[in-house]
C-alpha cells in the first residue's frame, strides 16, 4: 500500500514538474510568435543592439538592455556583502536573542510592498544622492541600485541563514573540541558547507532584481539612452515594457515589449546556468 502512494506521489510530482516547463516554454513561445514582425529577415541582432528611435525607424532595446543589466548587477554586488553579514549575525555570531529579533525583522521586510520601497527611494534617496553628488535630478542608476539592493536584501539573507542553519551540527562540535572560535567556525565550516545555498539566494537575488519593475520605473529616471556613469537616467527592460504596454497593439512599438521580454528570459536562464555551473565546480572540488 505504500509502495501505491508513493508511486502516485512520484507520478504527481512528475506531472507538476511537466506542466511547470511546458508553461515557460509556452510563455517564451507566445512572446517570440508576437515579437516575429521585429525579426523578419534576420534583424533579432540588429533589434539588441540598435538604439530607440521610433521616428526614425528603429526600434532597438540596446539602451534598455544595458540599463537592466548595469541595475540588476550593481544591486546585487550592493547586497551581497550586507545580506551575508546579517545571515552571519543571525545564524553564527549573534547571541540567540538579537539573532531571533533580527530574523523577524529581516522576514517581516519580505513583506513589505515594493511600491513601498519606491516612495521612500523617492522621497529619502533621491534628494540624498541630488544633494550629495550635485549633479542631475538624483533618479539615476545609483539609487536604483541602492534601494533595489534593499530590496533584494531579505530574499538572500534568509536563504543564506537558512542555509547556515543546515550545516551538520557534528561539523560544528568538531570545531568546538578544537578549540575553535565563533569567528573560525564560520569562515572554515559553515560557510564552505553552505556553498550551494549562499549560490541558490544569489540567483534570487539576481532573478528578483532582473525582473523589478517598480523600483527602475519610479526611481532610474526612464530616460531612453546608455548611461555614461552612475549618475546618468537609464531605463530598464521591464520599465519600457510598463510604459509602451498601452501603445497600439499593432505597432511595432508595441512588438518591441515582447522582444523585452524574451531578453529577460535569456539573462535569467544565463545567471541561472553560469551559477549552478560555479556550484557544480564548487561542489567537484571539495570531493
Amino acid at each position: 500500500m505504500i509502495k501505491v502512494y508513493e508511486t502516485i506521489a512520484e507520478k504527481l510530482f512528475l506531472l507538476s514538474a511537466i506542466v511547470s516547463v511546458s508553461i515557460t516554454i509556452l510563455i517564451f513561445g507566445f512572446m517570440l510568435i508576437l515579437g516575429l514582425p521585429l525579426m523578419k529577415g534576420g534583424h533579432f541582432f540588429d533589434l539588441l543592439t540598435q538604439p530607440w528611435a521610433p521616428y526614425h525607424g528603429s526600434y532597438g532595446i540596446y539602451p534598455m538592455i544595458v540599463g537592466t543589466l548595469t541595475i540588476a548587477f550593481l544591486s546585487v554586488v550592493m547586497a551581497f556583502p550586507l545580506s551575508l553579514g546579517c545571515a552571519c549575525l543571525i545564524s553564527a555570531l549573534g547571541s540567540k536573542r538579537f539573532s531571533r529579533f533580527l530574523r523577524r525583522v529581516v522576514q517581516l521586510m519580505t513583506g513589505i510592498p515594493t511600491v513601498i520601497y519606491g516612495f521612500v527611494g523617492i522621497f529619502l534617496l533621491v534628494p540624498m544622492i541630488r544633494e550629495l553628488f550635485q549633479r542631475g535630478s538624483g533618479m539615476c542608476i545609483l539609487s536604483a541600485s541602492l534601494m533595489l539592493a534593499v530590496l533584494i536584501s531579505p530574499t538572500m539573507i534568509l536563504f543564506f541563514s537558512d542555509s547556515f542553519d543546515h550545516v551538520p551540527k557534528s561539523y560544528l562540535n568538531a570545531v568546538d573540541s578544537l578549540g575553535g572560535s565563533q569567528v573560525q567556525k564560520f569562515l572554515y565550516v559553515i560557510l564552505p558547507c553552505a556553498g550551494k545555498g549562499v549560490l541558490t539566494g544569489l540567483i534570487l537575488g539576481l532573478g528578483r532584481a532582473l525582473g523589478d519593475t517598480l523600483i527602475a520605473l519610479m526611481i532610474a529616471g526612464n530616460a531612453i539612452q546608455v548611461p555614461g556613469s552612475l549618475l546618468d537616467s537609464a531605463r530598464t527592460l521591464t520599465s519600457h515594457i510598463a510604459l509602451v504596454i498601452a501603445a497600439d497593439y499593432e505597432s511595432l512599438e508595441f512588438r518591441s515589449i515582447f522582444a523585452c521580454g524574451m531578453s529577460l528570459y535569456v539573462f535569467t536562464t544565463l545567471a541561472v546556468l553560469g551559477v549552478r555551473s560555479l556550484g557544480s565546480m564548487h561542489q567537484g572540488r571539495k570531493r
